[in-house]
């Protein structure tokens, strides 16, 4: 999303199949980066055979991606605002399609590690663009209602089948056409983008904030970082101590400098709002229960039950399903009743799910298995569309793109804690032992269900008031964007 989404100012109005065929293409992308944060997970064991690394190596190949994307969506953002949005999207195409290709034919893990962290750059000049284009495309507030909604479907379908695609092709074509599959689709999506999709700008754009971006990318690099090797270096050694005070010291620095900018990165008085605030929490802990899923997942039947990738990818059908069908319910939800009732079930489900494996060991049925996987994804889809509705609803339209940007950086931002987490809990188990080091991970799958109770407590946003008093005219709500 981006930094500044005014809304459009007189143009000529496009035709209902134009603007339809603009949600197609930008759905496409949005489809594309969703796929690439979970569709590697279920390649990681052969990966891991084939470039002979470890647990550690195969984390930072799923964390390249997510912490450069995490970092980069709110500038990229900006850029678009300034320079024109399709053209930064077809840049975007570009760089990602690039460095798929690079990643599909990289010699070793550096080669890959370094590409994935392209990709990464590629995506944050798609996802909050894309949607930046959708609504300007769409000025009837109804109509873009519904595009969201279509939008926020796509995404948490991309999100849930990337495990099976990528089992599918693991098994059929080998890790590498993991990364080809993208060149065929960036390519039609560049041609559609230079025939449909209009140029757009901000009407006053944001200025970049440099000092801003930069603290924000070392905050949450160091963060990623030390939780994925942690358990290589000690979590008391000299070099782990020392990033735990990077990561205090620049986050201390960035909320120094985004409080003293007129045009600040990241809008700290946002966070004034308890229920602004408790929409990023609940987007740290759905992402973050979400890839601890799908890596414990990916580890435990590979590595811990024999099971080939395609079987792996399979048995998260489940929870793709129950994210596909409970997306769309959950926006209807939110129209109807507000955001409190999908979240409260959002989190129980996510916590039930959790607490089925928190005794999980090598023998553990498929059916429970199953099930488990389905309730974690019936929560996933039930959660999305409140979150954003709650960070955006009540905010006049200059700050709810603002808003959106910071709860998209903090969904991926939930999805590098997560993979970190999960593979620093199973670091160095043997298969034998991955279903017992991987107990605490179901457990922390539970409590990220449970956190999202309170953050369905403060999800009334009351309405913005401007300084004479007056309520400010605000955001209708939106469903659940990236």
């Amino acid at each position: 999303m981006t930094t500044t989404l005014h809304l459009p100012g007189p143009r000529p109005a496009l035709s209902a199949r134009r603007r339809w065929t603009v949600l197609a293409v930008c759905c496409l992308s949005m489809f594309l980066v969703g796929l690439d944060t979970t569709i590697v997970n279920v390649g990681l064991p052969e990966i891991g055979r084939a470039l002979g690394i470890g647990t550690q190596s195969l984390e930072w190949t799923v964390d390249a991606y997510t912490v450069v994307l995490a970092g980069l969506l709110i500038s990229s953002g900006a850029l678009a605002d300034r320079f024109g949005r399709r053209r930064v999207f077809q840049a975007g195409l570009a760089v990602f399609g690039a460095a798929s290709l690079a990643c599909a034919v990289a010699p070793s893990v550096g080669e890959l590690i370094a590409a994935r962290a392209v990709q990464g750059i590629g995506a944050s000049m798609l996802s909050p663009v894309a949607l930046a284009i959708v609504v300007n495309a769409m000025p009837d507030p109804r109509e873009r209602a519904r595009a969201i909604g279509v939008w926020a479907s796509v995404f948490g379908l991309s999100m849930a089948v990337g495990p099976v695609v990528g089992g599918a092709l693991v098994a059929g074509l080998g890790w590498r056409s993991l990364f080809w599959i993208n060149a065929p689709v960036i390519a039609a999506a560049l041609v559609l983008t230079a025939v449909f999709v209009p140029e757009s700008r901000a009407e006053r754009p944001r200025r970049l904030d440099l000092p801003g971006q930069a603290l924000l990318t070392v905050v949450i690099g160091a963060a990623v970082g030390v939780l994925i090797e942690g358990p290589r270096i000690g979590w008391t050694s000299p070099l782990a101590l020392g990033a735990y005070a990077l990561v205090a010291v620049t986050a201390a620095a960035f909320v120094r400098v985004e409080s003293r900018r007129r045009e600040p990165l990241m809008d700290l008085g946002l966070y004034r709002r308890p229920a602004f605030t408790g929409a990023v929490l609940g987007a740290v802990v759905v992402f973050v229960a979400l890839n601890t899923t799908l890596l414990l997942t990916t580890l435990y039947l590979q590595d811990g039950r024999g099971w080939t990738p395609l079987a792996a990818g399979l048995a998260t059908l489940p929870m793709a399903v129950g994210a596909t069908l409970c997306a769309p319910w959950s926006g209807r939800l939110v129209g109807r009743v507000g955001p409190r009732t999908p979240l409260l079930l959002a989190g129980g489900f996510m916590a039930a799910g959790g607490l089925c494996l928190a005794g999980l060991d090598q023998d553990t049925s498929v059916l429970l298995l199953l099930t488990a996987y389905a309730l974690i994804g019936i929560g996933f889809g039930f959660a999305n569309a409140p979150i954003t509705n709650t960070a955006v609803s009540g905010l006049p339209p200059a700050r709810a793109g603002v808003a959106g940007a910071i709860t998209s950086t903090a969904r991926q931002f939930g999805a590098a804690v997560g993979i970190a987490v999960a593979g620093g809990l199973v670091a160095g188990a043997a298969p034998a032992g991955l279903a017992h080091a991987s107990r605490p991970g179901w457990l922390l799958v539970a409590l990220c269900g449970l956190l999202l109770f309170p953050v369905a407590l403060a999800s009334r946003p009351r309405p913005p008031r401007v300084p004479g008093g007056t309520a400010e005219k605000p955001v209708r709500a939106m469903a659940g964007v990236r």
